[in-house]
């Protein structure tokens, strides 16, 4: 009776686990692309060139953006000041590839390595 209980957490817990890398999972996408469709789309005007983001403008996209599906979901379905960008304006394929653009922004340097800002 305890090794069914224990299999079924085991085999709960993996397809859990599953589920969740599915949703989070992103489509496979072209970087170079959406870097040219983050312009064009405009994207760059509220967000920054490099998805930094601004104070009074767009937040931070990348490095490190938020799991896909959110990121979909919110460019769909905005709550904020953004206008939706529906699936006939931007389709699955250039959403993807604007993912693996905010997925490719690097790291800036910390700022103790800029010798200008450390004078």
């Amino acid at each position: 009776m305890t090794r069914l209980i224990l299999l079924r957490t085991i085999l709960g817990t993996i397809l859990g686990a599953a589920c969740l890398f599915a949703q989070n999972a992103a489509p496979a996408g072209n970087a170079q692309n959406g870097r040219k469709l983050f312009e064009n789309y405009g994207c760059y005007q509220c967000h920054g060139r490099e998805a930094q983001g601004g104070i009074g403008t767009g937040p931070r996209l990348g490095p490190k953006p938020l799991p896909y599906a959110a990121i979909q979901k919110y460019i769909r379905q905005p709550t904020g000041q953004m206008p939706p960008y529906t699936a006939k304006v931007v389709n699955d394929k250039d959403l993807a590839d604007i993912y693996a653009f905010l997925q490719s922004v690097a790291t800036p340097p910390p700022v103790k390595n800029i010798p200008l800002l450390n004078n």
